[in-house]
């Protein structure tokens, strides 16, 4: 039975954090708590893609680690999946072209343009081959929906090949849409609801962000499958904030 994050995605509600902090004892510490994956994100943070790999050593194993580059670019995809993650998120994904070129850019000839080279994720070299034989079959790749001309598009973005699911991203696309932070505002809760509708009807895993636990069972009673929910310094400030109240009653 392949357990890769990828197949366990097509299965199951996996659920993880938001990395933003460049510290390892952060991915150690949330690798051990029962999380489903951890996201590093590039996009959001100071972190750049050796931090990623340092929190990927960090986790140990225990647990799945995905990255989200900063932006649709070839540069930034192949130095992300070179450090040995087990998936990879794309920001701001708005046609059904971009979606192509971001997974050519994700897999190696002949599906796709991926450059090699000897690095963590094939061992330094001394896993090469198994890796590159089988990274195009197990790698999820994820493409984030946050823009309305991608909801606009969304069953053309849909028929993409070697996509593991489609990520909504609820603040960018409210912007996108004139609503900035404006997420329950009902011409957004539309344009999610499009997204939800087409991914179903194609059978694609679909993601969300929330802040919360209670937000977390909202959304998948709506049918997302993979959660990210909360974030490393959400815990913190809400951990802090909370000691401090009971501390002076």
């Amino acid at each position: 039975m392949n357990h890769t994050f990828k197949a366990r995605l097509r299965n199951e509600t996996l659920i993880g954090p938001i990395i933003s902090l460049p510290c390892a004892d952060v991915a150690d510490l949330l690798s051990r708590v029962g999380f489903d994956y951890l996201w590093i994100d590039l996009e959001h943070s100071p972190m750049d893609v050796a931090d990623a790999q340092i929190l990927i050593q960090g986790a140990g194993g225990r647990c799945p680690c995905i990255i989200r580059v900063p932006e649709v670019s070839e540069a930034w995809i192949k130095k992300a999946l070179d450090t040995g993650c087990d998936g990879i998120v794309i920001p701001q994904i708005r046609s059904a072209a971009e979606a192509r070129a971001a997974v050519a850019w994700c897999q190696y000839p002949p599906q796709g343009r991926r450059g090699a080279a000897a690095t963590r994720a094939h061992g330094f070299g001394l896993n090469f081959s198994e890796y590159v034989a089988a990274a195009n079959q197990e790698l999820a790749i994820i493409l984030q929906v946050e823009h309305i001309d991608a909801v606009n598009q969304i069953d053309e973005i849909l028929q993409t090949p070697g996509v593991a699911s489609l990520f909504v991203g609820p603040f960018d696309l409210s912007g996108s849409m004139g609503l900035l932070g404006q997420i329950a505002h009902e011409e957004v809760q539309a344009a999610i609801g499009r997204v939800i509708a087409a991914g179903k009807a194609a059978g694609m895993p679909l993601g969300l962000y929330v802040v919360d636990g209670e937000s977390a069972a909202s959304a998948i009673a709506r049918g997302f499958q993979m959660i990210a929910l909360g974030t490393d310094t959400s815990y913190l400030l809400a951990a802090a904030r909370a000691a401090l109240r009971a501390a002076k009653g």
